[in-house]
């Protein structure tokens, strides 16, 4: 492994030529690309070989051929790489129009799935050539209250591995700003049809079979707190691992599940689910974006949180 002195040696434009290479898989093509000399790239290829202690990409008589030691290392530099023009990008003047930076947004996707097409339409607007990727965000273990619950997305927003988070917090940590979008509700989801919407009441309710959306797999929800201080219980039959599945699965079975109402009111129609009120009070939540105060110091992240801070009308939201 390389130490910081090591490191300090290192031209990191051998990280380009690998990950040009790579794409390529040709030297004089990749050559062309980077507008060097073939044997240039072979000079390259040479250090990088050296530096890594493998062949990296083998020749033949159409090309190369990468390594599976190389196979094993396009994904971290394609990181290294990815992080490393995100910090320059920042350093440069911020002009939505032109920009072609993209920023990572985490959520679950039962929030995404809310303010993603209003979001799309704005940048559409305003800033057509900014890119988005969505990280699917969602506790470690479902519960009531939210105190603690997104201390690992804060900690990612302050690694900049995330640029904003979009989930259910009260209270953040004061190096941190937080704006609300929505509020939201959690309702009863079920098939058309289902007996459970013809007698929607606790007893009924507690014998159903259930699925919780879970991203570990945890069979247990924060409506399981919720009936533990009623003295009810329920058997979850299913957990799934996002929203828009428990849709899926909710249409075609007699499971049923608790699922926020704006969500289930967007997107239920199509998979032909409806919804009824829950047997007793489930949590009300603000959905709010949040970043940190740093981040905010780059005025990418700062238009886009403007943007997505904004609230939503409710044309936006259900148009």
């Amino acid at each position: 492994m390389l130490n910081q002195t090591d490191l300090s040696r290192v031209d990191l434009n051998l990280l380009v030529l690998f990950e040009i290479v790579l794409e390529e898989r040709h030297v004089g093509q990749a050559a062309g690309r980077l507008n060097l000399s073939p044997s240039a790239i072979s000079h390259g290829l040479g250090r990088l070989r050296r530096l890594l202690n493998d062949p990296l990409f083998l020749r033949t008589p159409k090309g190369v051929v990468p390594t599976d030691r190389a196979l094993d290392l396009a994904e971290p530099v394609a990181d290294i790489l990815a992080r490393a023009r995100s910090v320059i990008a920042t350093a440069e003047p911020f002009d939505p129009a032109t920009s072609t930076r993209r920023f990572t947004i985490g959520a679950p996707d039962g929030v995404s799935a809310v303010f993603l097409s209003p979001l799309l339409a704005e940048l559409r607007r305003l800033g057509p050539s900014i890119n988005i990727s969505v990280r699917q965000i969602l506790p470690p273990r479902a519960v009531r209250t939210t105190d603690g619950v997104w201390e690992p997305v804060l900690a990612d927003i302050e690694a900049r591995a995330v640029d904003i988070a979009v989930v259910p917090a009260d209270e953040v940590p004061a190096r941190f700003t937080a704006r609300t979008l929505y509020e939201e509700d959690f309702v009863i989801a079920m098939r058309a049809g289902h007996p459970f919407g013809k007698n929607p009441t606790l007893d009924a309710f507690c014998r159903m079979q259930h699925l919780v959306v879970s991203l570990t797999g945890d069979a247990y929800g924060f409506v399981d707190d919720i009936l533990g201080e009623h003295g009810y219980s329920r058997r979850i039959a299913l957990t799934v691992p996002n929203f828009m599945f428990a849709l899926a699965v909710i249409a075609e079975t007699d499971l049923i599940a608790a699922l926020p109402k704006t969500f289930v009111a967007m997107y239920a129609p199509r998979f032909g689910v409806v919804s009824a009120e829950a047997p007793l009070p489930l949590v009300h939540s603000r959905i709010r974006a949040i970043t940190s105060k740093a981040a905010l110091m780059d005025a990418g992240v700062a238009w886009l949180f403007n943007l997505l801070g904004r609230p939503a009308e409710p044309a936006d939201v259900f148009g």
